[in-house]
């Protein structure tokens, strides 16, 4: 009996000793599903990486309109976002390709003499006029803001050559003379010189100036009238000339009787003779000549991108009816 204890005993101690066993496997078995969450933690790192790789892939889609980032194209100067004009309107153009050939920043200089109606003269506190508007649209065109120097006719050249004005535009003809001097844009009016008289004067056509001769001529000084009586007339010992800083100093002088005549462009020799009773306009054209904006020579970039703006205002009919509006039709 006794032995048979001894067994069971035996067995028992086995048992255990074997239940024990089995309760350090499974500890270990768990380690390794510790391990296994280890390896998922590992895995959740590189999740992080991943997150990590996805920060630097491509970004969602821009708002249209926006170009950002080094695929962008811009031209130099402008922003990364287009202008918002259809394409083929009449937007402004950007600033910047002209900004850096003007005298100053955003701003286009003209040099004018505002005494020659309706190219240029002052209504209150501006100067306006043909050219004061032409000028303007050009402005708008290249993105910049129009300043206008109201200086005396024969010093607009000068201040074109030194540099102090981007360009000059008062009504001003193209010349050899003057283009030994500064280039010219295209043309955008015509001018016409005539003669003005008071009524009953012997001078009633012009070649009364060459057949009869002797005659006192009042001009505007360095206009063009100026320039063509000194060649044609006084050069040749036909006339007397004399020179004034204003057309209307002269037509003054005319209503005085200190000259005999008045050689001036049509459209200003108009508004004079309406403001001045008693004096006309012979029915004869003394001259026909080009109108067109002056530049420093050699200053192309400048003088490209206004006579670029200038021809576009030409073709879209701006400047004619500029034109109209203070000429008319007739």
């Amino acid at each position: 009996m006794k032995k048979i204890l001894r067994i069971l005993a035996v067995v028992l101690v086995l048992a255990m000793l074997a239940a024990a066993a089995y309760s350090c496997d499974s500890g270990s078995s768990g380690g390794g599903g510790s391990g296994g969450s280890g390896s998922a933690g590992s895995s959740g790192d590189s999740g992080s990486s991943g997150s990590g790789s996805a920060s630097s892939s491509p970004a969602a889609p821009e708002a249209p309109g926006s170009q950002t980032g080094s695929g962008a194209s811009s031209a130099p100067g402008q922003s990364g976002t287009p202008d918002k004009a259809d394409p083929g309107t009449d937007a402004k153009q950007d600033p910047e390709p002209v900004a850096g050939i003007t005298v100053e920043k955003g701003m286009l200089i003209m040099a004018t003499n505002a005494e020659f109606p309706p190219y240029e003269f002052w209504e209150g506190n501006s100067i306006v006029g043909i050219d004061a508007e032409v000028a303007g649209a050009i402005a708008d065109k290249l993105g910049l803001t129009l300043r206008i120097d109201d200086i005396d006719f024969n010093a607009i050249i000068a201040a074109v050559t030194s540099g102090r004005v981007d360009m000059g535009m008062a009504g001003m003809t193209v010349t050899e003379e003057r283009m030994q001097n500064v280039d010219f844009s295209t043309s955008y009016a015509k001018g016409v010189q005539v003669i003005i008289v008071k009524e009953g004067s012997p001078i009633t056509d012009v070649d009364d100036l060459f057949d009869i001769g002797g005659f006192t001529i009042g001009v505007q000084e360095a206009t063009t009238g100026d320039l063509y009586t000194t060649w044609d007339l006084e050069d040749e010992g036909l006339a007397t000339i004399n020179r004034y800083r204003r057309g209307a100093d002269a037509v003054l002088d005319l209503v005085s009787g200190r000259v005999d005549c008045v050689v001036i462009d049509n459209e200003p020799a108009k508004a004079y003779v309406a403001m001045n009773p008693g004096l006309v306009i012979l029915d004869t054209e003394y001259i026909l000549e080009d109108y067109a904006i002056a530049f420093a020579k050699g200053n192309n970039d400048l003088r490209n991108a206004v006579d670029g703006a200038l021809r576009e205002l030409i073709a879209d009919g701006t400047v004619q009816r500029i034109l109209d509006k203070y000429i008319g039709t007739d």
